[in-house]
């Protein structure tokens, strides 16, 4: 009997132990922000309907959108990135191209927002990529710089980046003017559509060449070398840049085609060009623990 009430004390011991373990973390919960809240400018006379997701993608953007990913206040650099994921502007590759680069990004220190965007290839579609997706990708931008404080983000470190048909918003709102006579809608319309970085990840040809390469910010470019679409734009574009006296880095991974993405490929060197993103941004300085900008600070 001594040895049983023993052995129960000695459960009980453990089960009170076990009782102390701190609760498992949860998820992040993650915010989802209308760009425009009274509904995006421009035309589309189709009745209302709900986006369609599957698996990886989503489509029917009608109300466009960011889903933020704020990087955790330790780590956090104050920089930030507005995420253009690639679909041909048919639909969007949320995932591969959005989610889990915010996600990488975050391990670096950088606040990230995925953007949904207007379609303009879809069936029925009003939109234009040159004209709704590119507003869509000048509104995240204002967006993200006219809420830094809310995300200790340093609204001179704000950039972009765009996978394949994102890469071409990339290239509209970074290498491109904007065009005349935008509609303004509220105060966040007269923030700076400017990113401070640009990255471009096998971007299609729209916005090639461009016309305000002076004004470029600095970009790092990434492409396979027998991307039938997207290696020539990826090499124009740098020449440009280059010539430009603009600073800029490309990566063209040998014997590789389209959508690598950040880990859907059997090549070493493909599989580490992320790293080759993180040591470019440190290069530039944007990795640099500064001083956020921060409600507080600002009163």
């Amino acid at each position: 009997m001594k040895r049983i009430a023993t052995l129960g004390l000695l459960l009980l011991l453990a089960g009170g132990a076990h009782a102390q373990d701190p609760e498992p973390e949860k998820p992040a919960q993650l915010t989802t922000i209308k760009l425009w809240p009274n509904g995006a400018p421009g035309k589309d006379t189709r009745p209302p309907a709900a986006e369609i997701g599957r698996d990886y993608w989503v489509r029917n953007i009608r109300q466009p959108s960011l889903l933020a990913f704020p990087a955790q206040p330790a780590h956090n650099t104050g920089a930030a990135v507005v995420i253009f994921p690639g679909g041909g502007h048919k639909l969007l590759v949320w995932t591969n191209e959005g989610t889990k680069v915010a996600s990488a990004l975050n391990r670096m220190g950088v606040s990230a927002f995925v953007l949904k965007y207007r379609l303009a290839n879809e069936p029925g579609s009003p939109f234009s990529v040159e004209g709704d997706a590119a507003d869509d990708a000048r509104r995240a931008l204002r967006w993200v710089r006219a809420h830094a404080a809310d995300y200790g983000i340093d609204p001179h470190r704000v950039g972009v980046m765009g996978f394949s048909a994102g890469g071409e918003l990339v290239s509209l709102v970074a290498d491109n003017p904007e065009p005349a006579g935008r509609p303004v809608t509220d105060a966040i319309d007269r923030q700076s559509a400017r990113p401070d970085f640009q990255v471009l990840v096998f971007p299609g040809p729209r916005g090639i060449p461009a016309t305000a390469i002076a004004q470029a910010p600095p970009a790092f470019i990434v492409a396979g070398s027998k991307d039938p679409c997207c290696a020539t734009p990826s090499v124009a574009l740098y020449e440009q840049l280059r010539k430009a006296g603009v600073s800029a880095e490309l990566h063209m991974f040998a014997d590789s085609g389209h959508a690598f993405n950040l880990d859907e490929s059997n090549r070493i060197s493909i599989l580490h060009w992320p790293d080759r993103l993180n040591d470019w941004l440190a290069d530039g300085g944007w990795l640099e623990a500064r001083k956020a900008i921060t409600q507080e600070t600002k009163r």
